[in-house]
């Protein structure tokens, strides 16, 4: 016998489920593929969700499942859920976005403050026609001393 039962799995998923409602988990064939997958997301590197290292994946996943840390979705409400995850993605997205903008322009006015309080550097450097121009006004100056 399994421990815990289908029947134990079954009322845990099925908890949170209102009176009248359609159960999430109605047998145990639903119970099977839930813990099945979830034993192959372990086995592809996911972090167990309870403390159960020495077990193998499928008993990890069904501790996980008794535990309630894992939820079993129906399929009528998978496409809301992706829906809701897509939707909290996009939000957290803008966010960080607006982060980034406001970071990037708290620099903008950093570097402009500091621009301002350096006192501009005087031009030292000579052009190359500037230097040649005083060249020659030097040698015709000479030409002019020898000639007198």
């Amino acid at each position: 016998m399994l421990h815990p039962s289908y029947s134990d799995l079954m009322k845990v998923v099925n908890a949170d489920v209102e009176p009248g409602e359609t159960k999430v988990v109605n047998s145990r064939y639903s119970i099977v593929m839930a813990t099945a997958k979830r034993a192959r997301q372990i086995v592809d590197g996911d972090e167990p969700l309870v403390d159960d290292y020495e077990n193998k994946p499928l008993s990890i996943a069904v501790e996980e499942l008794n535990q309630g840390k894992i939820k079993i979705i129906a399929d009528d409400e998978l496409e809301d859920f992706e829906n809701d995850i897509k939707a909290q993605a996009a939000v957290k997205a803008a966010e960080i976005m607006e982060q980034r903008a406001e970071a990037m322009k708290l620099e903008a006015e950093a570097a402009a403050e500091a621009e301002a309080e350096e006192p501009v550097p005087k031009k030292t450097r000579k052009t190359k026609a500037a230097a040649e121009a005083e060249e020659a006004e030097a040698a015709e100056e000479k030409a002019e001393d020898a000639e007198e």
